[in-house]
């Protein structure tokens, strides 16, 4: 599934019924991020702290390159 032409409406639909998930290393769920895998192949990533903002969408194969650049180090602060 191709993110970028997504129905709105099917986007809205997903999200509303999404079950979001937080690291288990959270304290209380709050100041993390939050994830939902939506159908399609579509992972979806939203702050804990304004989950009424329009959350980010991925492809499976960007959330795992994401995911796995913060596993590499990639992603850290020079």
């Amino acid at each position: 599934m191709n993110k970028n032409t997504l129905d709105p409406a099917w986007i809205e639909t997903q999200l509303r019924d999404a079950r979001w998930q937080t690291s288990s290393l959270s304290s209380g769920g709050t100041n993390c991020v939050q994830i939902a895998f939506l159908d399609g192949g579509i992972v979806a990533l939203r702050d804990s702290k304004n989950p009424e903002k329009a959350p980010h969408l991925f492809t499976d194969a960007e959330y795992d390159a994401f995911t796995g650049g913060i596993e590499r180090g990639e992603l850290r602060r020079p």
